[in-house]
């Protein structure tokens, strides 16, 4: 488990520095939980989505 666990912390840091989230260099990064890091890595997902932090479009 704990490694399944260190595996996912690597997979969305290497995503945040792909995004130019963060840099590789940023030892701050490196020492964030898997929570923080899947936080980060919505957040960024929302704010970057075409419709920002509304949501989807829904027709009224």
């Amino acid at each position: 488990m704990r490694n399944s666990i260190e595996k996912r912390r690597q997979k969305l840091i290497n995503k945040l520095i792909f995004l130019n989230v963060y840099n590789k260099n940023d030892k701050q990064l490196y020492e964030m939980t898997l929570s923080k890091l899947e936080y980060e890595y919505t957040r960024y997902k929302t704010l970057n989505h075409p419709h920002g932090e509304f949501g989807s479009i829904q027709w009224v």
